[in-house]
């Protein structure tokens, strides 16, 4: 049987690798998975039970301490992988997963959407045998990271597909944070402010988020329910101090797209929630801080999102959304579930490709 390391670094990729390795195993493959100490990580895979050793950990915010939890996790990875011996490495471009597989002769294969994140795609698509990207990102933008154009394959489909396509919600998620059907539910994600691809842009705090949810609370007099899921400690120490008695601020990671199926409206300043709250059907309002990327431009075009940048002028949309609500779920519901229908599984295509081109990996 045929052994495969997958990597986790973040939420999406735990909810996007995890379904890939089912589909890896169907076509014989053994998965064995790793991560790291990243606190929505970690509790994600406590909340999903899941048996993920935790190697090494996230450097934060300075590039210094990214460098040296970097360098610090590649030599625990080599001790850890050294055990396992697997053929094939599998990541969603994982600096160390990619350093590593190339120093032990091991076959990495990527997976990556983002090619606006430069740092990471230098570091882990020169390294990559094989990468596989949704169609609607140019192979010729990820043949300048150093990967010829026939090593690229690509699938007609964005990632949260993976997960959407079977997707059932679970109503516990509105009595585990107290909401109510009675009222609009609001959610919000603040960015994601260590990214080194936003480095120096943004605050690492969130008061974009915090001014957006103060005026919604305000011109809506608090009928409408908010959650506001951070990323960080830091954004949530902030956000409580600033809004805890008017919004529900999660204390753990929660089941995201159960609450995004119960909400009227979603507003992002990130990706993956994004386009989960677009394929879901909801209105969705970008406040991204960064230069509109190839996803987020491919589903403004498809009128599933609303890119706006000015905290007035997505306050004055978020009104309007909500005031209509029935009329903008409705048109957003089936936009989506066209667009839906029409897209394949990424992780189909990935599972039947790596048995396929096994023997020329190896």
């Amino acid at each position: 049987m045929t052994k495969i390391w997958i990597d986790v670094l973040t939420p999406k990729q735990l909810l996007f690798l995890t379904k890939i390795s089912k589909k890896l195993e169907e076509h014989g493959f053994e998965a064995f998975f790793t991560s790291r100490e990243y606190q929505e990580v970690c509790e994600l895979i406590k909340l999903k039970r899941l048996n993920i050793p935790i190697i090494g950990k996230h450097g934060g915010y300075h590039l210094k301490d990214k460098l040296l939890a970097s360098t610090e996790r590649i030599l625990l990875l080599i001790r850890h992988i050294e055990k396992i011996e697997p053929d094939i490495a599998l990541s969603f471009s994982s600096p160390e997963a990619a350093r590593v597989a190339y120093g032990l002769n091991i076959p990495h294969v990527c997976v990556n959407d983002s090619p606006h994140s430069e740092a990471v795609a230098r570091l882990t698509i020169p390294l990559s045998k094989l990468l596989f990207t949704p169609k609607i990102i140019p192979k010729k933008v990820w043949e300048k990271y150093g990967i010829p154009k026939q090593a690229i394959i690509q699938y007609r489909a964005l990632d949260p597909v993976t997960w959407i396509k079977d997707f059932q919600p679970n109503p516990e998620i509105l009595k585990n944070l107290k909401l109510n059907l009675k009222q609009p539910i609001v959610a919000i994600r603040p960015t994601e402010a260590y990214a080194a691809y936003l480095r120096g842009k943004i605050s690492n705090i969130c008061p974009v988020t915090i001014k957006i949810a103060q005026k919604l609370l305000k011109l809506l007099e608090n009928k409408v329910q908010i959650v506001i899921i951070p990323r960080y400690k830091e954004q949530r120490k902030v956000l409580k101090e600033k809004l805890a008695e008017n919004v529900v601020i999660p204390e753990h990671a929660i089941d995201t797209a159960s609450l995004l199926y119960y909400s009227s409206l979603f507003i992002g300043a990130g990706g993956t929630m994004n386009i989960e709250a677009a394929l879901l059907g909801k209105p969705v309002i970008s406040c991204f801080p960064g230069k509109t990327t190839f996803v987020e431009r491919y589903l403004v075009n498809a009128k599933l999102i609303y890119r706006v940048k000015d905290p007035e002028k997505t306050v004055k949309l978020a009104l309007n959304i909500l005031q209509n609500a029935e009329k903008f779920l409705s048109s957003h519901k089936e936009r989506a579930l066209k667009i839906l229908n029409h897209m394949e599984d990424p992780a189909e295509v990935i599972a039947k490709e790596l048995k396929k081109r096994l023997n020329k990996l190896l």
